[in-house]
């Protein structure tokens, strides 16, 4: 069986994303009830992740369109290693989340994941993913009243 080109797969793949993203709006538009003295309700994180979701599957879904029929990006025969390699960063993000706590596992996942896909600042990184990881948990734990696990140093 012949393998499909890059352009039928990124279209595929477009086209699932936004099916996703229309299944997580409609889902998220389900839930109502915030808790008392909460910000934003439960609705609100389905909501935009939709929204990013389908902005996404978008994006994939015109570059398809723009991309002449049989063109092939190249790749090197080092890709299955760094997919390996996420792969191997997200069980540890797993088994490192009850233990480190959120902010600090998640940090390491977004760190080693940019490092991984090519990030050119190592430094900036972590500044970037120590924010990030931060923001998401004070959204969820302070806005919504989601709590997420804090870890050893509360965090």
């Amino acid at each position: 069986m012949a393998e499909p080109d890059r352009r039928t797969a990124t279209a595929c793949f477009g086209g699932l994303l936004l099916v996703g993203a229309v299944l997580l709006v409609v889902d998220g538009m389900r839930l109502r009830g915030a808790a008392p003295g909460a910000v934003l309700g439960p609705e609100a994180v389905p909501l935009a992740v939709g929204v990013l979701l389908g902005v996404v599957g978008a994006a994939l879904l015109v570059r398809a369109l723009r991309t002449p029929p049989g063109a092939v990006a190249e790749t090197s025969g080092r890709s299955w290693l760094r997919v390996s390699a996420l792969v191997a960063v997200l069980v540890a993000f797993a088994f490192l989340l009850g233990v480190l706590g959120f902010v600090v596992s998640a940090t390491g996942l977004f760190v080693a994941a940019a490092l991984l896909l090519g990030a050119p600042h190592p430094l900036r990184v972590v500044g970037y993913g120590w924010a990030l990881a931060a923001l998401v948990f004070l959204v969820f734990d302070r806005l919504i009243g989601l709590s997420l696990p804090a870890g050893p140093w509360g965090f």
